[in-house]
């Protein structure tokens, strides 16, 4: 294997950092139309992102040469910790958030759509930033990396195996078409759901700002709210509409695109789709009755809250429709175990994912069948197509890796001062990007108490969950560096 290619690494990074350069100008009519003092930062915070964009862009080339997997891991994690570090800019030069490394951990939860926040008072916050803190989200819903390849078809180098290494995990082996059509029409597909949420909640009574920055945060699965309750106070019929959204956007979104070209059959026959709209019911229901059983009154307020909080968490949105700390503990442990299970694979959610318990489950089984008929032949079929012993091994692995990993952060948060409850729940909620966790870092409370070593890993996390951890941790690997 060749050394690393640092001028193609920059090159991706750049356009990325141009991107995001971008987006930051839809900030400046919104400080206009409210009468905000933050348009000369968020020039400011324009100019250094598009300068350190364009002058990275200058110094590099759009392609032409052979590119390594060495090249394709180092360009898609440094893309996502600069333009994550650069998203910190407008908060910092603001005064919104004084603290820089409380403003970075803000924007790393933006982009990785985490949901974990460290404001105390999210309403005082100028409108101008609270959009770039909904855009940040919508940004890295379907990612940074995937916008990069949907916008620029004459970058050419890499870009399915860009699109892994980002963790957008999208089988493009079921849309026929070049990686660059397959981003456009996935982003097409995100851009769709985002306005038909935005209307949906205009229409439920939602004013337009509160509705688009809901409608970027649910479709991302994100979470971040314009409002310090989240949406507890929130309408039912509002609630309902996010639910939805929520679960759409836990869905794979290759079966959105399949759906809108009538090939509902094939949607519908799809494991991980089914496995996950039955633990959404199944989940929710039980903690409904459960509640139902502790508490009585009228069942159907107990549901939604109940179906909402487990949509939320499943696919890691984390809004918040009420205080689950207060739930029964039964109704506790299921949300933690939903909290660990995640969403569909190629979903803007995160987590372990649907389709990965399902290929354990049946490699579990595979090895009891084994072991009462030892010379039988067992495959193991998903979506009735048969698996590699490698496919399984590599899921097997990536578990046991992501467990290892909430083991090891949970120690170090420990050490950040947290206790056993608080340090364990804030790395699953952050690797798994779900926002809000139990403990100091429950639904109502945020991330702020927590000391800056503490945060700063924290956001490591964050990103290392966005990624799916592997595309982060070979960067570790001492053979990385080494020619070949």
């Amino acid at each position: 294997m060749n050394r690393v290619n640092m001028v193609h690494v920059m090159h991706v990074i750049a356009l990325s950092l141009l991107f995001e350069s971008c987006f930051l100008l839809f900030c400046i009519p919104i400080a206009i139309h409210y009468h905000e003092n933050t348009v000369n930062e968020l020039l400011i915070s324009f100019a250094i992102v598009f300068v350190f964009g364009l002058v990275a862009l200058l110094k590099s080339t759009k392609g032409g040469v052979t590119v390594s997997n060495k090249d394709v891991y180092l360009s898609v994690v440094l893309s996502w910790f600069f333009v994550c570090s650069f998203g910190a800019i407008p908060y910092y030069i603001s005064g919104s958030i004084p603290n820089i490394v409380d403003a970075i951990f803000e924007s790393v939860s933006g982009f990785t759509t985490t949901g974990s926040s460290i404001l105390n008072d999210i309403e005082a916050m100028p409108k101008s930033l609270l959009f770039w803190r909904a855009e940040t989200h919508w940004l890295g819903g379907m990612g940074i990396i995937v916008l990069v390849m949907a916008f620029l078809p004459y970058f050419k180098i890499g870009g399915h195996q860009m699109m892994m290494a980002e963790g957008s995990y999208f089988n493009t082996d079921k849309i026929k078409a070049r990686t660059v059509d397959v981003a456009k029409r996935l982003w097409f597909v995100y851009l769709i759901l985002t306005v038909l949420e935005t209307f949906a909640l205009k229409l439920a009574g939602m004013g337009w700002f509160d509705a688009i920055c809901h409608s970027f945060a649910t479709i991302a699965t994100g979470g971040f709210s314009t409002k310090n309750s989240s949406l507890i106070d929130a309408s039912p019929t509002i609630q309902y509409i996010i639910i939805l959204f929520m679960v759409l956007s836990g869905m794979n979104f290759i079966m959105h695109y399949l759906f809108f070209h009538g090939k509902i059959k094939k949607v519908w026959c799809n494991e991980e789709l089914r496995a996950y709209f039955l633990i959404i019911f199944v989940a929710s229901l039980l903690i409904a009755l459960t509640i139902f059983d502790n508490n009585r009154g009228d069942f159907e307020p107990i549901f939604r809250n109940s179906l909402f909080q487990v949509s939320s968490i499943i696919t890691a949105t984390g809004f918040i429709s009420d205080d689950y700390l207060y739930w029964p503990l039964i109704a506790k442990f299921i949300l933690l175990m939903v909290m660990l299970t995640g969403a569909s694979v190629g979903s803007t959610g995160g987590g372990i994912k649907v389709a990965r318990y399902l290929v354990f489950f049946k490699s579990a089984r595979q090895r009891l069948r084994l072991m009462v008929r030892p010379n039988s032949i067992q495959v193991i079929r998903f979506n009735k197509v048969p698996l590699s012993e490698e496919i399984v091994s590599g899921v097997l692995g990536f578990m046991f890796i992501y467990f290892a990993t909430i083991l090891v952060g949970s120690l170090i948060m420990m050490l950040a001062g947290l206790d056993l409850i608080s340090s364990t729940s804030s790395i699953v909620t952050t690797l798994g990007g779900i926002g809000p966790g139990f403990g100091a870092v429950g639904p109502v409370e945020n991330f702020a108490s927590i000391n800056d070593f503490g945060k700063a890993y924290l956001s490591f996390n964050m990103i290392l969950g966005r990624l799916e951890i592997l595309s982060v941790l070979v960067l570790f690997v001492p053979s990385f560096y080494k020619q070949h």
